[in-house]
Parts: structure tokens; C-alpha cells; sequence
């Protein structure tokens, strides 16, 4: 779908390029401010965003798309670098951290006491933005009304780019890899002047190994409980929005934050990736800003727009789709929830029994599950952005790596709403052990769609924040919460749960190759019956934005994956080569461009072959003024610990400024 471009609103927009916001400690923090001529003599409340991006050169298209449709409404989008990012001053230790928060306090209240400013403030972003406008919400800062959070989750651990069920995500590894190179980055002599070059060699001096940071924290410990504002909800009394979709890895939260913020609260869930509903995909895209804009009227302007009286949570019933790597739209339909969790709806349990599920449980069953550790390779990103290759394709090659249990076909549709739920009576002969559960679709020609998933260490059974080794041969009930979903099952096809002890290259395997007996199981599925209410949904106004900053493209962004077997090894390799878009900002006379790639290598036989590695090169360009910086990040581990060695060069003109390099050996829990 086009996205309509705004060129003329209800009010004219002024820009203010850098503005400087002094922190208590006298750090200076940079912002762009988009607001109307006549914000002086008619106030207007202000929009924060709140990012470690580079508003000048790496978010600036879409800073400007977003903030001056706001501003052109009557607010002042606010786009301001954090603390050791793009032009402001200090150093950027680690995500998330308490400084950060405090330091978005501050700037809310500089805000709401400008001339320009009615007083009132609203915070959004997506993905890091999106994280911190619910941390910074839990502070209560007294101008801030409300948020919209989008891709993002109130669970730093358990429900971020870092553990999944207690096993450690490659994400994590990649994450770390593209925060070492932003961290790498300097600030634009432009902006800061002569003083650029001694706050690069600060940046460099100090740019944290976060890769190490998060392999350390290996439990739900202090260090990822700051900052998940699951651990007190109640903190929160802002108005909370929160946004996501069903292909990006952060949809968990919506529901969670639903059932567990005390306050005034709206979910929506498309099918989208990680980006924005009015540009993600797969589509439909809507009209995001314009529901936005009803968000902010009646929270920031007291303005009744109706929002607030319609279900408090609005998602997308998937519909059947072949298994495909790339959808440009998911077909379904809008469903809604006036509450959530929804009360008094049964859920659909069926057992395990032989190789079928079926609704009576087998009898002294002993399936025995020990999967290939390359089992996984067909899942795709485990947080796409809405780029070709990236979504799950044919289950199949999986299936076959896996134990496998299937409905007899369906005879009517059946809808899932929810968090399907795995519970299983199940030993191991390893104290350490993972178990991957993915539900799937079958159609009648055997082609298999993911539909869900989710992952479990064993030693993890009991909680995150004390993991015990299992006793060999021991039978353990444990419970699997796999990712909510809304999907519908069209009858003729098969529902499959898909069991496996890897998944591989989303999660680190285990350090011992367990072979787990499973006697007894049951999936409990979340079925929901259309309701009325669907039918009553207005529909969304079509996407629409203000003019992007003008720019010259030279290379769109792109992902490039490849599976390679080599049997004579048992060396399975996933490479995805993940290029940013490369450009040119005539405005500011400076030229971006990046690319990386990723190699996760898994040898049959021997977890300790496991190997993640990233390198990365980025570039700024101006006449006179060449910029690279090269980064690189190994992670290996043995049967007791996780090695990681990294690399950081950064290039003034062609010449070697600063090179650091770290080899870390931490503990394997």
C-alpha cells in the first residue's frame, strides 16, 4: 500500500534543527523540535521520542514523516539523542539504565516548562523508545500523560532480544553487534563543532562490550529486573497504548501489560513486523498516525475522540497462508476484546497420545525426543522488520528433525486467540537439557506454517531467577507458554505440535546433547468464536505521513540469508548478510552507509562447536571528512563457559584512530 504524503495541515510547521537541553549534571543533550509557527501565542503539549539512533543521519527520514504530521496537528514532536549518542555529550554505558531514565525525566520537565509548551507531555517509541516510555512512565514525571509504546515489553528478560524460556537468543549476540557499532559512532562537527574529534575518542574510549554484559546475566536477576515495569505495574498511571505485531518478537507484552497495568489502557495487534503499522509489513497498513493523533487529543488535549470508548484491545485473526518467507499482506480480519483476559472462555485442550493429538491421553506412552542440533534453520529472524527472507518458511525440513503430533483434519474452522499452553511429563539423561515447541499448520498437501512457538531450558522449569540442573531420569511436569497469536485453522487441515531439544540458530544450544523421554502431555489452545462485536469495528483511516527530509537513496536495505550442510563435517552454517539502506542527505551534505553479517555455525554431535560472529562497517561521508569504523564479535563456549572475544577499529580519512579489542570468558550457568 502507497502511504498518502501531507504537505499542507491544519497548522504550519517550523523546525528547529539542534536544540540544546541542559541536564542537571550540565550534560548537553540534542534535539530536533517540529512545532507550529504559532506555538508561542497558542501552546501547544509536546510529543518526546527518546533515542540512542542518530536523529541527524540514521532516523531523521522518518523522525520528520512522523513529528511533523504531529506538529502540523498542533503539537511539538520532540526527537532528542540520548546521553552518548549522536551529537549529545556523555557516554552510553548499556541499555536502559537508570541514568537514561533519569535523564528523560528531565527532559519532560524542560519541556513542559517552554513558552511554547501547554504543560503536558506525551512519550512514544518503538522497539528502544518504545522500552523506555514505559520506564520512564513508571517514574511518574508529573507532565507526562500518556505513552504509546510499540515493539517493545515490559520483561527485559524473559520476553526481550535476550533469553527465551531461559535460553540464550543469537539476537542478543546481533543486537550487542549493532549497538557496538552505533556506539562507535561520532558526533557531527556540524552540530558540536571543533570538539567533535575529543568526544569520538571519549565514545571509542569507552564504547561498551554489552555482547559480554547480557552473556553475564544469565537469570532473572537485579540486572534485568531494572527496567521491567512487569515488576511493579502499579507504578505506572500514565494512559498506555501499546502497539505491536504478530510477526514481530515482541507481541507477548500487549496482552500481558493488559491484564496487569491498573490504569486507563488500549492494545492493538496487526500482523506487522517491527516497524510502524502505517509502513510495516506484512500489511494491511493503517492510518497509525491518524489514530495516534486521536490518542494524544483526548489524553494531551482533553479532546473526547472517542477512543477510549471502544474494546480495549484490537487485534488481527490471522487466516490460513501457504508457509512463505516474505508476505507482503497476511489476509484476516479485525477482531476485538472489550477486557482482557477475557473471561469465561474454555479453552481447547487436547493430549498428546501416540503421534496424534487427540482429545483422550494415551496410556503408558515413552516417546523418546533428541533432535538434530541444527533442528531450527527453516525459522527465519526471531524479530523481523519487514524485510524479504526473514519469515519462517516450509516447516517441514523441521518436522522431520522432530517429534511430531498432528490433529486428525479438522472438521469445522477452529480460532486460537492467545497463549497456547504446553504442559508435559517429561526426564532427561542430562542435568541440562532444552525443549522447542512450535504449533503448525498443516495443509491438505503437507505443507506446514509456523503459527507459534516457544522455548524452554529445563533447568529453568521452576523459574527464571534460580535455575536447578535436572536429575537424571527423573520425570519433571513442566509448563511451555508459547507466543500469543490470533490465527484461524480452516477445517480440512491439521493442527501439529512440533517437539525438539534445539533451535537452532534463534537459540544457543544446550551445553549436553539430552535425550528426553516424554510420557504424558497436553496443549491447551486459546479457541475464541467470532463475536458481534468484530462486525462493529470501524474500519482504520488509510496510511498517511508528512514529506520525508530529502534525500538520495544509493542502496536499499535488505537481508540475504543461506543455509549451508556440509555432511562430511556435520557443519550446518546460517550466513545473513544484513545491509542497511545507504544514502545521502543533500540538507546536510553527509552520506550514510552500512552493512554486516552475521555466520552461526552448529557441528552435529558437539555443542562446544557452536560459533555466533558479526562484523560490521559503517561510513560518514562529507567532503573532506571520511569516517568508517569496523566491529566484530565472536562468541564460542566450551562445556562450562561462553567465550567472547570482540574487535572495534575506527578510521579518520583513511587513517587508524583507535583500535580496542576484548576477549571475555564468563561462567555457563
Amino acid at each position: 500500500m502507497t502511504i498518502r504524503t501531507i504537505t499542507e495541515f491544519p497548522r504550519r510547521v517550523r523546525t528547529v534543527d539542534t536544540e540544546w537541553i541542559t541536564l542537571s549534571d550540565g550534560t548537553r543533550l540534542a534535539a530536533t523540535i517540529w512545532l507550529p509557527d504559532d506555538a508561542e501565542s497558542d501552546r501547544v503539549p509536546a510529543i518526546l521520542e527518546f533515542l540512542p539512533y542518530r536523529r541527524r543521519d540514521s532516523t531523521v527520514l522518518r523522525d520528520r514523516q512522523t513529528h511533523a504530521y504531529f506538529a502540523g496537528h498542533g503539537y511539538a514532536g520532540v526527537r532528542v539523542d540520548m546521553r552518548g549518542s549522536g551529537d549529545s555529550d556523555g557516554i552510553l554505558h548499556d541499555e536502559y539504565l537508570p541514568q537514561e531514565q533519569a535523564d528523560a525525566v528531565e527532559v519532560i520537565a524542560w519541556l513542559a516548562a517552554q513558552p511554547w509548551c501547554s504543560g503536558t507531555v506525551g512519550m512514544m517509541g518503538i522497539s528502544w523508545g518504545g522500552f523506555n516510555s514505559l520506564q520512564v512512565a513508571s517514574h511518574r514525571p508529573p507532565a507526562l500523560k500518556a505513552i504509546i509504546t510499540a515493539c517493545s515489553t515490559d520483561d527485559r528478560y524473559a520476553d526481550d532480544c535476550h533469553f527465551m524460556g531461559g535460553c540464550l537468543l543469537n539476537n542478543s549476540i546481533a543486537w550487542a553487534s549493532t549497538m557496538f557499532a552505533y556506539g562507535a559512532q561520532p558526533p557531527d562537527p556540524q552540530v558540536v563543532g571543533e570538539r567533535w574529534r575529543d568526544m569520538w575518542l571519549e565514545r571509542l574510549d569507552n564504547n561498551p562490550l554489552m555482547a559480554a554484559t547480557w552473556i553475564e546475566h544469565q537469570t532473572y536477576d537485579d540486572y534485568w529486573k531494572q527496567g521491567s515495569v512487569r515488576e511493579d505495574f502499579s507504578a505506572i498511571t500514565a494512559a498506555v497504548y501499546a502497539v505491536g505485531g504478530w510477526a514481530d518478537g515482541y507481541s507477548n507484552a500487549i496482552p500481558r501489560m493488559l491484564a496487569g497495568l491498573p490504569g486507563a489502557k488500549k492494545g492493538l495487534i496487526g500482523p506487522w513486523a517491527h516497524a510502524w503499522p502505517n509502513a510495516a509489513q506484512p500489511g494491511p497498513q493503517i492510518g497509525f498516525l491518524q489514530e495516534a493523533l486521536r490518542w494524544w487529543d483526548y489524553w494531551l488535549k482533553g479532546i473526547d475522540t472517542g477512543i477510549m470508548d471502544e474494546p480495549m484491545l484490537r487485534a488481527w485473526m490471522q487466516e490460513c497462508v501457504r508457509p512463505a518467507t516474505t508476505y507482503a499482506e497476511r489476509p484476516g480480519r479485525w477482531i476485538a476484546e472489550t477486557t482482557w483476559p477475557p473471561a469465561d472462555r474454555p479453552a481447547k485442550v487436547l493430549h498428546l497420545s501416540g503421534r496424534d493429538l487427540a482429545d483422550n491421553p494415551a496410556e503408558n506412552q515413552q516417546i523418546l525426543v533428541a533432535s538434530s542440533i541444527s533442528t531450527g534453520v527453516t525459522f527465519g529472524e526471531w524479530c523481523p522488520y519487514g524485510l524479504a527472507g526473514e519469515l519462517p518458511a516450509d516447516q517441514r525440513p523441521d518436522d522431520g528433525r522432530s517429534v511430531c503430533f498432528d490433529t486428525a483434519p479438522l472438521q469445522e474452522r477452529l480460532e486460537i486467540f492467545g497463549a497456547p499452553i504446553l504442559s508435559l511429563d517429561i526426564a532427561s539423561d542430562k542435568p541440562a537439557a532444552m525443549i522447542a515447541a512450535r504449533l503448525e499448520d498443516v495443509a491438505p498437501d503437507g505443507s506446514s506454517t509456523l503459527v507459534t512457538y516457544g522455548l524452554l531450558n529445563l533447568t529453568h522449569r521452576d523459574g527464571h531467577e534460580n535455575p536447578e540442573p535436572l536429575e537424571p531420569g527423573k520425570r519433571y511436569r513442566v509448563k511451555i507458554v508459547l507466543n500469543d497469536i490470533a490465527q484461524a485453522f480452516p477445517a480440512g487441515h491439521r493442527i501439529r505440535l512440533a517437539l525438539a531439544t534445539a533451535h537452532w540458530p534463534i537459540a544457543w544450544p544446550s551445553a549436553d546433547l539430552a535425550t528426553l523421554t516424554l510420557s504424558a502431555g497436553s496443549l491447551s489452545l486459546p479457541v475464541r468464536a467470532p463475536s458481534p462485536l468484530d462486525d462493529r469495528l470501524k474500519p482504520f483511516a488509510e496510511p498517511e505521513q508528512a514529506e520525508a527530509e530529502p534525500y538520495s537513496v544509493t542502496k536499499l536495505a535488505g537481508r540475504n540469508r543461506t543455509i549451508t550442510e556440509d555432511p562430511m563435517t556435520g557443519e550446518t552454517v546460517v550466513t545473513v548478510h544484513r545491509e542497511r539502506a545507504s544514502y545521502t542527505l543533500p540538507k546536510i551534505d553527509l552520506s550514510f552507509a552500512a552493512d554486516s553479517e552475521e555466520h552461526y555455525r552448529v557441528r552435529e554431535g558437539d555443542p562446544s562447536a557452536t560459533t555466533a560472529e558479526t562484523r560490521a562497517t559503517w561510513r560518514l561521508n562529507r567532503d573532506g571528512w571520511d569516517i568508517r569504523t569496523e566491529t566484530s564479535t565472536r562468541v564460542y563456549c566450551t562445556p562450562t563457559t561462553f567465550e567472547v572475544k570482540a574487535s572495534m577499529q575506527a578510521f579518520e580519512n583513511g587513517e587508524l584512530v583507535k583500535r580496542r579489542d576484548w576477549d571475555r570468558s564468563i561462567p555457563r550457568l
